[in-house]
């Protein structure tokens, strides 16, 4: 299925172009007015709201009227990824109480997911939120509310669940050709100094520190905590929560899985000890025994060799799977044959390819149910399970013993 005429049919059978993919998204409203605009206010404008900001450009009939961050830096940087008059502030209560402010995106560090979204959805405004949803598996049950009570179309930044290539595996997986699966198997390796700590000169007085603490203990300013706050505890949970949760949901998403009974870890700080509380190469095994299931992960910032990737391992063939292809690996004397979907240009296993653009998919399709009230491919629920097993495998980590869920 490797070349362009096969790629362009599979994409048309999608609905989709192969240049700007658009999920499906036709412009037109329903629930709005057919012509009327979407107005959009985005909070926690640092790099990747930046990088949403930027491929919600590519999302016809919407525009940014609204930024807020808690830095002076990023707000600066917000605004000029915004419509020329879109409003600031620090304070993202006074976003949301703004009435040309449809719906949010959220980029916030992670500790603030929940609470930003609960508000916005109080505030009646549709969420879009970066992954992982929670930072506490306590959290779980109150954005889920928050999302059917006010009845918001909240849209998790998991944008595997957008891309047609992991959409057409869902099937193949689903159909049973790849035999009985108990192993899943995912990586997220990388080779970069995320470590080195860099002098970023900061003016504490340029940052709302408390606003950036939110629900968090109380400690003073520290400008690498600030800048690298996924490998902080308070702010973050590390390696699990800001990458094994994209794959982890895929699995969960394939094969109809809401968390883990019991976790598994290991986890070494070999390059950044002494300033990450973290582990920067970890392990982990999950199992789902109701599924007669196992899944394992591995992650490291030291070694790129597997990049990032998972293969659902079937006794009749295994199937590879990356954010821009998938590959059909029969075992040895079986009659499946071995077949691939390459949508764009890229190593295996790299962080992005060229195409397809998740950002732009899942921002369009959150963008279409909130015009159609629909439910969107990554809701709430779908968060809180992603992130589940992230926790999980954290407590097994922090406890040093297998970690079990609870009821």
């Amino acid at each position: 299925m490797n070349t362009p005429h096969n790629r362009r049919e599979f994409l048309e059978q999608l609905g989709l172009a192969s240049g700007l993919v658009l999920a499906g998204y036709t412009g037109t409203a329903r629930g709005f007015a057919v012509n009327e605009t979407l107005n959009l206010g985005c909070i926690g404008t640092g790099g990747r709201c930046q990088a949403l900001m930027r491929a919600i450009k590519d999302v016809p009939g919407v525009r940014i009227t609204a930024v807020c961050d808690i830095w002076d830096n990023h707000l600066a940087a917000g605004k000029k990824l915004a419509d020329q008059s879109a409003s600031t502030t620090k304070n993202h209560h006074e976003l949301l109480s703004r009435k040309d402010v449809d719906a949010v995106v959220v980029g916030t560090p992670d500790h603030l997911h929940v609470p930003i979204t609960i508000d916005a959805c109080a505030a009646g405004k549709d969420v879009y939120v970066e992954k992982p949803l929670t930072h506490d598996l306590a959290e779980g049950a109150a954005v889920v509310d928050a999302q059917n009570q006010y009845r918001r179309v909240v849209q998790v930044g998991m944008q595997q669940r957008s891309m047609p290539h992991l959409q057409k595996a869902f099937e193949i997986v689903n159909s049973g050709q790849l035999g009985d699966i108990h192993k899943v198997h995912l990586t997220w390796d990388r080779n970069s100094p995320r470590w080195v700590r860099d002098k970023y000169n900061i003016d504490p007085a340029t940052v709302d520190w408390k606003q950036f603490l939110g629900n968090a203990r109380q400690q003073p300013f520290e400008e690498y905590r600030f800048r690298n706050w996924r490998w902080f505890w308070d702010f973050g949970g590390g390696i699990l929560t800001d990458l094994m949760v994209h794959y982890i949901d895929v699995v969960h998403w394939f094969m109809g899985l809401d968390h883990p009974q019991t976790a598994t870890t290991i986890g070494d700080t070999f390059k950044a000890k002494g300033l990450w509380e973290t582990p920067d190469t970890v392990q982990t095994l999950l199992q789902y025994p109701d599924r007669e299931l196992q899944v394992y992960f591995e992650g490291t910032f030291v070694n790129a060799r597997n990049g990032a990737m998972l293969e659902f391992m079937g006794s009749e063939a295994t199937l590879y799977l990356d954010r821009g292809r998938y590959e059909i690996h029969p075992e040895r004397n079986k009659k499946i044959q071995y077949s691939e979907l390459v949508l764009g240009s890229g190593p295996r296993g790299a962080d992005f390819y060229d195409a397809p653009n998740g950002e732009v998919l899942h921002l369009a399709n959150w963008i279409e149910c909130v015009r159609s009230r629909k439910k969107p491919n990554a809701p709430a629920e779908a968060g809180v399970s992603a992130a589940s097993a992230a926790h999980l495998g954290n407590l097994a980590f922090r406890g040093g013993q297998v970690a079990h869920w609870k009821s």
